[in-house]
């Protein structure tokens, strides 16, 4: 594979994930990939960044598994009557870079047995974790930092989404050992025009390629 995959996971739930993976995934003209979506009411993660990220839909594929139930993969799978099977969760082989988007946070179950970190493992990819900036962000991001290094999953860097908070964030990079990437502010609108200058201004993409 001549291309970057990068994976993009976070420090917890709803830190803003999604909107970076998008962001991403615009600025690197790339493929993205959710390959476990829990929730789908009234979309999931996939409609939201081919909406925001400005690529072809082609680009946008399919998850292997799409669940239901806004929860843990590993539970909603129970709720569907799905069994995860890990061996479909390999990284598609695409001719162009590739964005893969986890769901919650590093140590959430994917299989009662598997986590997520577990998986990124099996990848060997670069990760990207993503963090948000409010208080709490400092021991999430250093945990989350120390169970992927436990695993020897690469860390290409941090990326906060939020108000701009120095001291949080050169903390928990220097504390971390991790580059800080740059920050995405909370956007008002957010849409693909503002989500892609507000990522020109605050990230540079020769750090993803």
């Amino acid at each position: 594979m001549s291309h970057p995959r990068i994976v993009v996971t976070g420090t917890d739930t709803d830190v803003g994930k999604t909107i970076f993976s998008a962001a991403l995934t615009g600025a690197l003209g790339a493929h993205y990939w959710k390959p476990v979506q829990a929730g789908v009411d009234p979309h999931g993660d996939r409609e939201r960044v081919a909406e925001l990220a400005g690529v072809p839909a082609a680009n946008i594929l399919p998850e292997a598994y799409r669940l239901a139930t806004p929860c843990s993969p590993h539970r909603a799978a129970e709720i569907d009557g799905v069994t995860i099977d890990p061996a479909r969760l390999a990284l598609p082989d695409v001719a162009a870079p590739l964005v893969v988007e986890g769901a919650g946070g590093v140590m959430v179950p994917i299989a009662p047995d598997l986590l997520f970190a577990d998986m990124f493992a099996r990848w060997a990819a670069p990760v990207v974790l993503v963090a948000r900036t409010g208080l709490g962000t400092i021991n999430h991001s250093l945990l989350s930092i120390e169970a992927l290094r436990r695993r020897g999953v690469p860390i290409l860097g941090l990326a906060f989404v939020g108000e701009a908070q120095p001291d949080s964030e050169a903390t928990i990079a220097r504390l971390g050992a991790v580059k800080r990437l740059g920050r995405l502010p909370r956007l008002d609108p957010l849409d693909r025009d503002t989500l892609a200058r507000a990522f020109a201004d605050h990230f540079d993409t020769g750090d993803f390629r």
